[in-house]
């Protein structure tokens, strides 16, 4: 008899050809439930449970025999088993911790006109790809809609993320967070840090809504607990989550300082300090300045600009002149040396790694 070590938990492979009617079919008609998404911007893999069987779903061009994955301790084992007729016996080592690439700098360039058009992603929001390629794996900013606004079809559930933030571009939408007191209400310009691992959930959003979330790594996986029932009643500001606190900038309560030769006022988000340098979210606006430019330069993991209003002129000797507008975004490669400007008002969310 062989002995298997340390099983954790086990999962049904089941390939299918169209991910998001599948899953409809387990958890609308059959009444299964979602335990995980991955990745949430574009599923290919989505895990439900019912019934006593858990079932790994997975997007596939053509269907493959039936196949047990079964999570394993790190004790060793081997790789495959076969059993009758063909059945397959996958012995993984149960995952621990993150993955992360090493990622790749590049300058990225996303237009909102550009055609690149929208995928469904999670609980049915539209998901815009704003760093194709991903740079290397380490990170993902996603630009979400909910076109029709009410409920959304969300439960509780947590991110494997080393950092992770939403920004409210436009409208509001209503969420919860664990041990942050009772649901509340992002409007355009707040931002919340999300840690690692903190539990949440999406209530409800006006018509129209519109977020930028940024995630690192890019693909990372997003859990379900159906045990926690949120709110939980406690108010904890000062919790810890994997190193980081939970923030919530409002932007209406937040003052602005000057910067870049008084082009530019800024909205610091405190994220910086939420994460212990790790990260640093701020958003700018022009001052009413017009002809003048701002020379900086960028030497860290990850810079990152998005267009909320108006129009952003950038120019380096690297990598030439170009005007973003509203909706469009841009990473910029460590070691960059470049020029910010304005003709005309403007508001820009800047992120960066390290803060």
């Amino acid at each position: 008899m062989l002995a298997i070590p340390d099983i954790r938990s086990a999962q049904v492979v089941i390939p299918c050809r169209d991910l998001h009617e599948t899953v409809a079919f387990f958890t609308v008609k059959l009444g299964f439930r979602v335990d995980l998404v991955s990745p949430a911007d574009g599923p290919t893999t989505t895990v439900v449970s019912g019934y006593g069987v858990s079932l790994r779903l997975e997007a596939a061009g053509a269907v493959s025999p039936m196949v047990l994955r079964l999570e394993c301790g790190r004790s060793g084992h081997p790789a495959e088993i076969v059993g009758p007729d063909g059945i397959r016996v996958l012995l993984v080592d149960e995952p621990d911790g993150l993955n992360l690439p090493d990622g790749t700098q590049e300058f990225i360039v996303s237009r909102m006109n550009a055609g690149n058009g929208w995928g469904v992603g999670r609980a049915g929001m539209l998901y815009r790809d704003l760093i194709p390629g991903r740079l290397g794996g380490r990170f993902v900013a996603s630009h979400i809609r909910i076109p029709d606004g009410g409920d959304v079809p969300d439960y509780v559930h947590f991110h494997k993320v080393r950092f992770q933030m939403i920004f409210c571009a436009s409208g509001w939408v209503r969420v919860v967070y664990e041990d942050q007191g009772p649901p509340f209400v992002l409007n355009a310009g707040d931002c919340v840090l999300q840690p690692p691992e903190i539990r949440h959930r999406v209530l409800e959003a006006s018509p129209g809504l519109e977020v930028v979330e940024i995630g690192c790594p890019a693909i990372h996986d997003t859990l379900a607990d159906h045990d926690l029932a949120l709110p939980t009643g406690l108010v904890r500001p000062e919790r810890d989550f994997g190193g980081q606190r939970f923030v919530r900038h409002v932007a209406a309560l937040a003052k602005c300082h000057p910067t870049d030769n008084g082009l530019f006022e800024v909205q610091d988000t405190g994220i910086g300090r939420a994460t212990g340098g790790l990260a640093g979210v701020r958003v700018m606006r022009t001052t009413g300045q017009s002809g003048v430019r701002a020379a900086r330069r960028h030497s860290g993991e990850f810079f990152f600009l998005f267009v909320l209003k108006g129009r952003l002129d950038f120019e380096s000797v690297r990598h030439g002149s170009h005007r973003f507008e509203q909706g469009d975004a841009c990473v910029i490669p460590s070691g960059a040396d470049f020029e910010l400007g304005a003709t005309e008002p403007v508001e820009v969310l800047e992120v960066t790694l390290p803060a």
